[in-house]
């Protein structure tokens, strides 16, 4: 596991994922030579019966099977059982994404809280939580009218990090439109202030969204800001990545080609976008129709 490429939080939750479902399990009372497919697939029956969220059951298959890889790997089993059967499926499921109306809302909802330009700027960019918290200033080219995804913030082992970013193609530049650029421009004033106030308490990170003492947000105070809002604007179920959906899903009902929208959320592909924003789909091949029959009906 440590010597792994993966991200350090990636690697933390697989550990936590082997603790709590792999190790205490029937599989992990086994010794190497005497796991079979059966067993495998007895076990994740068993995760199942646990009524663990799909995810979270691949997961723990991925795991397991990396590690029964290493043991073949280094001549402990001539074959690895979790090969064998097939790998616990994820059922896909649309992204909840809210209508400008209703998004328009919950940032009036939350109008006072710290939190607020961040619940703007996902809007109006698409960026995930972290990518947004992980953002520094020289990161923003306003005089450009662009800023650059380089990292993610996050907690791992109960240290706020900023680790790489979830693909190779999160790390991206995304145009700022007018009314990101004002917001930016407000929370640098009012980041200003926030240092003059705090004069030599203030810590200088150069994150975009810091607390009153210039640290950076923690993730989790965002996301019970974000709470709070939503069941004041009467939004119980919206949560930040709402945000970033309810941003793909207006570029790709007002038309934006599938390929730009993907790029600008930073997707490993094109397929990815399409399955999580199929829902809009319709609405696109519907206006893509109308155009086709007004150009030939004449």
């Amino acid at each position: 596991m440590q010597a792994s490429d993966r991200k350090r939080n990636t690697k933390v939750m697989y550990a936590g994922v082997a603790r709590t479902h792999i190790l205490p399990s029937s599989i992990g009372r086994l010794t190497l030579d005497r796991i079979r497919p059966s067993h495998v697939e007895g076990w994740v029956v068993e995760l199942r019966r646990k009524g663990l969220a799909e995810s979270t059951i691949r997961s723990a298959y991925t795991i397991l099977r990396a590690v029964l890889d290493t043991a073949v790997r280094d001549g402990a089993l001539g074959a690895n059982p979790a090969a064998a059967i097939r790998r616990p499926r994820v059922t896909a499921k649309e992204a909840p994404y809210l209508t400008p109306a209703q998004v328009a809302e919950l940032l009036r909802a939350a109008e006072g809280s710290r939190y607020a330009p961040l619940f703007a700027l996902l809007v109006h960019t698409g960026l995930r939580r972290g990518e947004a918290l992980g953002l520094q200033w020289s990161d923003v080219d306003l005089a450009h009218g662009i800023l650059r995804v380089r990292g993610t913030l996050s907690r791992v082992d109960g240290e706020l990090v900023v680790t790489e970013p979830k693909t190779a193609k999160s790390k991206r530049f995304v145009p700022i439109s007018e009314p990101a650029e004002r917001l930016l421009r407000a929370q640098q004033e009012a980041q200003a202030e926030e240092r003059r106030h705090a004069a030599s308490a203030w810590r200088q990170t150069g994150f975009v969204f810091t607390t009153e003492a210039g640290e950076p947000c923690d993730p989790r105070n965002a996301f019970r800001a974000l709470r709070v809002a939503a069941a004041k604007a009467g939004l119980p179920q919206a949560g930040l990545h709402t945000l970033r959906h309810s941003a793909a899903s207006v570029m790709l009902t007002r038309g934006v080609p599938l390929k730009v929208v993907s790029e600008i959320l930073g997707h490993s592909s094109i397929a990815i976008t399409g399955d999580i924003y199929g829902h809009v789909s319709p609405d696109v091949a519907r206006q893509a129709m109308s155009t086709l029959g007004d150009a030939f009906d004449r």
